[in-house]
């Protein structure tokens, strides 16, 4: 089922596309205005969003500028009963799928929203690809001396050439994706496809379709039959990233695809098998989920036969001064600059801080300061890290949700609030960040 956001300030043209679109199988949401559907969009997914473009407040075109800065948003169909040349031009500038006016013909108009909610489907699954192969090319490398990175390198070479679920815990920032990748260079299966996947990024209605697949006319816009990302990954390695978000009705048919290698695709009823190796990772206390009902306990016990947990960038610090090095000289020759070395107040103060978005933090902030370094020694004050002093304001053992949420409130601000910059900043999606400013009492 589509699900789709129709914004446009007339009520009666809201109501009736809503029932009329809901007769051809989609799920409507509606909005009066570009800020009401901002805020809609924040609470749920959306495959495609029919927008008029003459609206009080947030108009369409301003919408639409805002919604460019976030690969993750929908196709937008432009449906408008005050077309000129001048506005069909700038709405395909600013990224519109189509553009159609008032009035206009229900089938027409259904054919289009299917056709964008496809076209958004076949996007995400290019992006997929286009990481598969960014992967196969990057260079993977622990960087660091503590014996808690030692003994987790020591873990992954004796557990990566079985065929056994590998389960990674840490929090955000800690590095999941890289033990995940590592764990496939040293399995047998380094020569055959790594396909990643987040399910916090898909909606419930398109993450079974995107890991299982579809049989063509299984639901509105199956136009054609769609090999999941289990076929895509035959005889290779399959990383589930945010395990947690995963919808407790697909967690059952997870559970049997491992227990057996068998799966049906959605709308099918043919069983199928494949020769995956399966990798999951979470942030999120899944022992608390499982007595909340929201994750399923045999699927844990089931996942975790191989569990590397990734202590926090705090818990060893003696990683830092190599990590921050190792950083200053990617990006020094990523941006043609020739600093060498970071000073020792620069070494003091990444030390004493308590790094809540862990390596990927300390990797912001490493970018950061190298873009902002006139010398070729990168100093303290080209450092947007708290100083001792300010950290001291937070007491000698701030909690981690006081770091957390500080930390948020300085991404936000390097992000000039945008809050599709400063989810790719933290590394987690959209929606989770909405749920922590909601969580913190943030407004933006």
């Amino acid at each position: 089922m589509n699900n789709i956001l129709v914004v446009d300030d007339e009520e009666p043209f809201r109501r009736l596309l809503k029932n009329e679109l809901a007769r051809k199988g989609c799920a409507v949401s509606v909005a009066a205005d570009g800020g009401e559907a901002l805020r809609l969009m924040r609470e749920n997914p959306f495959d495609a969003i029919l927008l008029d473009v003459v609206m009080p407040g947030v108009d369409g075109l301003s919408l639409m500028k805002k919604l460019k800065e976030d690969p993750s948003a929908p196709p937008i169909v432009v449906l408008t009963g005050k077309a000129t040349v001048e506005t069909a031009v700038e709405a395909m500038k600013n990224g519109a799928y189509d553009y159609l006016t008032k009035p206009y013909k229900l089938d027409e108009l259904a054919i289009v929203v299917d056709r964008a909610c496809e076209y958004g489907r076949l996007s995400v699954k290019s992006k997929l690809l286009e990481q598969e192969l960014v992967r196969k090319e990057s260079p993977f490398e622990f960087v660091g001396t503590s014996r808690q990175l030692k003994d987790i390198l020591a873990l992954i070479r004796k557990v990566a050439p079985t065929d056994s679920p590998v389960f990674i815990q840490g929090e955000s920032g800690t590095g999941k994706e890289l033990v995940a990748n590592t764990v496939w260079h040293y399995s047998k299966r380094k020569d055959t496809p790594f396909i990643a996947l987040n399910c916090a990024s898909l909606s419930e209605s398109l993450i079974e379709s995107e890991i299982f697949g579809h049989e063509k006319g299984a639901f509105t816009s199956a136009y054609q039959l769609k090999h999941g990302l289990v076929e895509v990954a035959d005889t290779g390695t399959l990383f589930l990233d945010e395990i947690g978000e995963m919808p407790i009705g697909l967690q059952a048919k997870l559970l049997r695809f491992l227990d057996s290698g068998e799966f049906r695709r959605v709308g099918g009823n043919k069983a199928l098998t494949v020769d995956v190796r399966l990798i999951a990772a979470t942030n999120k206390d899944l022992a608390a989920m499982i007595k909340q009902g929201t994750f399923r306990e045999d699927l844990y016990y089931r996942l975790n036969v191989i569990n590397i947990t990734l202590p926090p960038l705090r818990e060893r610090k003696e990683d830092i001064a190599a990590l921050a090095r190792h950083f200053l000289k990617q990006y020094a020759k990523k941006l043609d600059k020739s600093i060498t070395d970071l000073t020792s107040d620069a070494l003091e103060l990444l030390a004493g801080y308590h790094w809540p978005g862990n390596v990927r933090e300390l990797e912001n902030v490493v970018e950061r300061a190298v873009i902002l370094c006139e010398s070729n020694l990168l100093g303290a004050e080209d450092l947007s890290v708290p100083t001792p002093a300010v950290i001291a304001e937070l007491g000698t053992n701030p909690s981690l949700e006081e770091m957390e949420k500080n930390y948020i409130l300085r991404v936000l601000k390097e992000a000039n609030g945008n809050q599709s910059r400063a989810s790719q900043l933290l590394g987690i999606d959209r929606k989770t960040l909405y749920l922590k400013l909601k969580k913190y009492g943030i407004q933006t």
